[in-house]
């Protein structure tokens, strides 16, 4: 708790991401209005007693729909981020590991993967498999599957040349034991930052998705579909598109935020500057 109070935009930036976790993790049993329920006789009402941010084309609840689009959002993109850590920084450490052929080719295919535009590459994933949650999650990690291995192999390159890693190959540690007991600990505290600083944008991405009909299909609550459905009838309802926007906004800046706050507590020559 010290630490915390030492540094308050870490303090801020963690309180505003748990929130919204919390939000969409406790969301069945927050008490709201069912997020599918249709009351056409409301539709397009503005903020009041009993919809609090308003409804929207259909009579749906907006404040329910955007926090089971929280769930949505976070879901889909835990599972882009998590999924290109696993096979990205694999191929990081493995290429710093080894050297060699196996460095040249595997970085050449990140290079390759990593010219290509995130969201055209992103539509093409989609395109063969479909459009829905799933898809988006895939392709989300597959366009970033390069930045988690060129970012790891930079460092890995240095521990792999480090006394205590000659040492454990001295004394005939295997190479698995190697690569997960000595070089990915340290390793930790880069992979914590960039999880955060790539879910921040993944949020932007999926959102850009959504908002295609790429992502999540109606009538699954999701943050860019509810932006899509609302452009339509800003001039009559705008609060659905207003705090859509607002929730990716909030959302992204959260993690985004804690990256940075990471990334400032855990770089050494920052602490030294300060």
């Amino acid at each position: 708790m010290s630490y915390f109070r030492n540094n308050r935009l870490l303090a801020f930036a963690t309180a505003l991401v748990v929130f919204q976790v919390a939000l969409a993790v406790f969301a069945p049993v927050l008490g709201l209005q069912d997020p599918f329920a249709q009351v056409i006789v409301q539709r397009m009402k503005g903020p009041n007693a009993l919809n609090w941010l308003g409804t929207d084309q259909l009579g749906r609840d907006v404040l329910a729909r955007i926090i089971h689009g929280y769930r949505t959002s976070l879901l889909t993109c835990l599972t882009a981020v998590l999924l290109a850590l696993l096979v990205g920084g694999s191929i990081g450490i493995l290429a710093a590991y080894y050297r060699g052929w196996f460095d040249r080719i595997v970085m050449r295919l990140m290079d390759v993967i990593f010219a290509f535009p995130i969201l055209l590459l992103a539509i093409a994933v989609i395109a063969i498999l479909g459009a829905n949650s799933f898809s988006a999650a895939l392709a989300i990690a597959v366009v970033y599957t390069p930045i988690f291995a060129r970012l790891l192999r930079g460092p890995a390159l240095v521990i792999c040349e480090s006394e205590y890693v000659e040492g454990a190959r001295a004394i005939g540690a295997s190479d698995l034991r190697i690569m997960v007991s000595h070089v990915l600990p340290n390793l930790a505290s880069i992979v914590l930052v960039q999880t955060s600083l790539l879910l921040s944008a993944a949020i932007l991405v999926e959102a850009s998705l959504s908002f295609l009909g790429l992502g999540a299909q109606p009538p699954t609550p999701s943050l860019g579909l509810m932006l899509s459905e609302g452009r339509n009838f800003l001039l009559l309802a705008p609060s659905p598109a207003i705090f859509a926007g607002l929730a990716i906004l909030f959302l992204s800046f959260g993690f985004n935020l804690l990256g940075d706050a990471l990334r400032d507590s855990l770089d050494p020559r920052l602490k030294a500057a300060t």
